[in-house]
C-alpha cells in the first residue's frame, strides 16, 4: 500500500485542488498564499515539479493551464500520515484516528476509509 508523500509545500497545492478543482495556477496561488506566503514564480515551479512527480494533470480551458489532483486524497493523506508517524513520532501501531476528528479536510466517510488505511497497512512497508 505505497502512497506518494507530497512535500508540505506540495500537500497546500493539494489540498487546494481537492476543494475545487480544476485551477488555474493563479487561483490555486491565491487560495494557498495565507498558508505558503511566496511569490506566485514559486506557485508555478511548484506546480512544474509536482507535474513531473505526476501528482497533478493539467489540461488547458479556453486558452489557459488549469490543473487537476492526480493524487487521491485518502490515499495521499494516510501515507503523509503514516510516514509521520513512523519517522517523526517512532510509532510503531498506526496513527489514532481520533487525531483526525474535526479535521475540514475530510468529511465523515472520508475519515472511517483513512482509518480503515492505516490500520490496514503493512507492517513491512517503511
Amino acid at each position: 500500500m505505497s502512497g506518494v508523500i507530497p512535500s508540505v509545500s506540495e500537500l497546500t497545492l493539494l489540498k487546494v485542488l481537492w476543494k475545487q478543482q480544476p485551477l488555474s495556477a493563479r487561483e490555486i496561488h491565491d487560495a494557498a498564499a495565507d498558508e505558503l506566503d511566496w511569490s506566485f514564480s514559486s506557485t508555478r515551479k511548484t506546480l512544474d515539479r509536482m507535474l513531473e512527480k505526476q501528482m497533478v494533470g493539467v489540461e488547458a480551458v479556453h486558452g489557459i493551464n488549469v490543473y487537476s489532483a492526480r493524487l487521491e486524497k485518502v490515499g495521499t493523506l494516510a501515507a503523509f500520515a503514516h510516514d509521520f508517524g513512523r519517522r517523526v513520532m517512532e510509532m510503531e501501531a498506526p496513527l489514532p484516528v481520533a487525531m483526525f476528528t474535526g479535521s475540514k479536510l475530510v468529511d465523515q466517510q472520508e475519515l472511517a476509509q483513512l482509518e480503515q488505511m492505516l490500520q490496514d497497512w503493512p507492517a513491512d512497508e517503511a
